[in-house]
C-alpha cells in the first residue's frame, strides 16, 4: 500500500515499524535510528512538569496588532516567538466567548507562543455573534495567519488549530468540523445549542469546568466529547470547582494540558504525550476521560 502523505498516522505508524525492523536486522545503527526518528516540527527543550507549569517557555514573544478593518473577523493580536533559528512554527487562532473581545484571552497569547507557536487571539465581527459564525471567524483569521500577515514566514500553514471560550469554544469545534485539515481543536468551557459533532476529524480537548452555570458540562462539554467519534485522538478534562469563566483568567492547568495537546498534536512532539496519557492525577481536575494511546 502507499502511504503519500507524511503527516498521516499511518504513514507514521509504517514508517516506526520499517525503522524498528531495520533496528533489529541490523540495517540500521543507534544512530541512524534516532536520525531517522526526528521529528522536524519538534521545537524547544525536553519539557518538564515545571516548564509547561511556567507563566513563561523558553521562547522570547514579541506581538503585533491587527486592524479591525481586515475581512472575514474582527481584529487582533498576534503572539510570536522572535527566533528564527528554528524553523518555522504552528499557530494557533482563540476566539472570546459572547459579548467579549479578544482582551478576555489575551493571557494566552505570551504563554502559548513562549512555548513554540504562533498565537492570534481574535476580536469577533460583534460581540453577539453565535459559534457558527466564530467557527467561521477562527478559520478566516487562520487563513489570514498563512497568507497575509507580517509573520506569515514564521508559520507552517498545515500544522493550524483553534482554540476558544463559550461561544468561541463551541465555535472552535464547528472549526474543527469545517476544516478537518486542522491539527487540533480546544473548546474551553464551550457554549453551542448544536451537540453532535460525530463528523469532527479534528484531535480535540474538551475543557468543561464542575461550576460552570452559564455552559452547564451536563448539557455542554460533556455532550460535546461524546458526540466525538470514538475512534478519534480527543479528550475531556473537567476544572475542578471552577466557573464558566475560569478561562478568561491565567490558569494553570489549562495551559499545561492545552501546550501537551497543541505540542502532541501540531508539532507532533510525542515527548508531551506523558503529561495526557495515561489520565492526569490532578487535584484541580475533577474528572478526566481519554482516548490513550494518541497517535499524533
Amino acid at each position: 500500500m502507499v502511504l503519500r502523505n507524511p503527516r498521516s498516522p499511518r504513514w507514521r505508524r509504517a514508517l516506526g515499524v520499517v525503522v524498528a525492523t531495520l533496528a533489529l536486522t541490523g540495517g540500521l545503527t543507534g544512530t541512524q535510528v534516532a536520525a531517522a526518528q526526528d521529528n522536524p516540527y519538534q521545537r524547544g527543550p525536553d519539557p518538564t512538569e515545571q516548564s509547561i507549569e511556567a507563566p513563561r517557555g523558553p521562547f522570547s514573544v514579541a506581538e503585533t496588532r491587527v486592524s479591525s478593518l481586515v475581512s472575514g473577523f474582527g481584529g487582533g493580536t498576534i503572539y510570536y516567538p522572535t527566533d528564527t533559528s528554528q524553523g518555522t512554527f504552528g499557530a494557533v487562532a482563540i476566539a472570546p466567548g459572547y459579548t467579549a473581545d479578544q482582551s478576555s484571552m489575551s493571557w494566552y497569547g505570551p504563554r502559548l507562543a513562549s512555548q513554540g507557536f504562533v498565537v492570534f487571539t481574535i476580536d469577533t465581527n460583534s460581540r453577539y455573534d453565535q459559534p457558527a459564525s466564530r467557527g467561521d471567524q477562527l478559520l478566516a483569521a487562520l487563513d489570514y495567519l498563512v497568507q497575509r500577515s507580517s509573520v506569515r514566514d514564521r508559520i507552517d500553514g498545515q500544522r493550524l488549530g483553534v482554540m476558544g471560550h463559550s461561544m468561541g469554544g463551541g465555535g472552535s469545534l464547528e472549526a474543527a468540523d469545517d476544516r478537518p485539515g486542522l491539527q487540533a481543536a480546544i473548546p474551553l468551557t464551550g457554549w453551542n445549542l448544536r451537540k453532535n459533532f460525530s463528523s469532527v476529524r479534528v484531535p480535540t480537548l474538551v475543557v468543561g469546568a464542575e461550576n460552570d452555570s452559564v455552559a452547564p458540562v451536563s448539557s455542554h462539554s460533556e455532550p460535546f466529547y461524546a458526540s466525538l467519534p470514538s475512534t478519534l485522538d480527543k479528550a475531556y478534562l473537567e476544572l475542578d470547582n471552577a466557573s464558566h469563566f475560569a478561562p478568561n483568567v491565567s490558569n494553570t492547568t489549562i495551559a499545561k494540558y492545552s501546550i501537551s495537546w497543541l505540542k502532541l498534536f501540531i508539532d507532533n512532539d510525542t515527548r508531551y504525550a506523558q503529561f495526557l496519557c495515561p489520565a492526569p492525577d490532578d487535584r484541580e481536575i475533577s474528572e478526566y476521560r481519554e482516548t490513550c494511546p494518541y497517535s499524533p
